[in-house]
């Protein structure tokens, strides 16, 4: 459990929808309200890739091989944690943000990790482990500062 200070920032992510909260209120009574919303449009991999899996051939013998099917959904939900990442690191350097907490799904709050840079993970006082994006903004605020 930790206190959200005035003015903190709250990044709600997934790998298609971030939101960007800030805490108008105190530590003890929250009041978030959106800064900004980040969305993806990102069909489903059997939507997005129309051809088969490759195959491959050996230059040595007669055995061939296939290949795996590329995960587009995947790649995509991976390049725009980035993209939110980037979105970050320029609110906190533009707003001088001195306190942020990311709430995400393990997968998304690990590439938001390592995408970010060292000044901006000193500032993070608070991690969970969670998917609130479809969530109204009040239930996120009751989840969070329950733990």
């Amino acid at each position: 459990m930790f206190a959200l200070p005035h003015d903190a920032r709250l990044i709600v992510c997934d790998g298609c929808k971030a939101l960007f909260l800030r805490n108008a209120g105190t530590a003890f009574d929250v009041d978030l309200r959106v800064e900004q919303v980040l969305r993806d449009d990102n069909p489903l991999t059997r939507e997005q890739g129309s051809d088969r899996p490759g195959r491959a051939f050996s230059s040595i013998d007669n055995r061939r091989s296939g290949m795996g099917e590329t995960d587009w959904h995947s790649l995509a939900e991976q390049r725009f944690v980035c993209g939110v990442a980037a979105a970050i690191q320029d609110i906190v350097r533009s707003a001088d943000i001195q306190a942020l907490v990311i709430v995400a799904p393990a997968r998304s709050r690990a590439l938001l990790r390592h995408e970010l840079d060292r000044d901006v993970l000193k500032r993070i006082i608070g991690e969970i482990e969670k998917d609130l994006t479809n969530h109204p903004v009040p239930e996120i605020a009751r989840l969070i500062m329950r733990g």
